[in-house]
């Protein structure tokens, strides 16, 4: 029979209130800040010959850096 380990093993430490509650807002809020307004500079400066793929690449630009720095949190 295998042995048994009879010492309990610690819980990890509960997060704290600003982890669980304050982070992910502020993540949120900077999330969708970069998002919006990258998206709507990319379209500012010639809106008549911009086309569709501008603006889909500077609003999936924004959310890949958006993702790249917040992601751990």
């Amino acid at each position: 029979p295998p042995l048994m380990d009879t010492e309990a093993k610690p819980s990890p430490p509960r997060p704290r209130w600003y982890e669980r509650h304050v982070q992910p807002c502020v993540a949120e809020l900077l999330g969708s800040a970069l998002f919006i307004f990258i998206g709507c500079l990319s379209v500012v400066e010639d809106s008549a010959g911009t086309g569709r793929l501008q603006p889909a690449l500077a609003h999936g630009l924004a959310l890949a850096v958006t993702v790249a720095v917040l992601g751990d949190i």
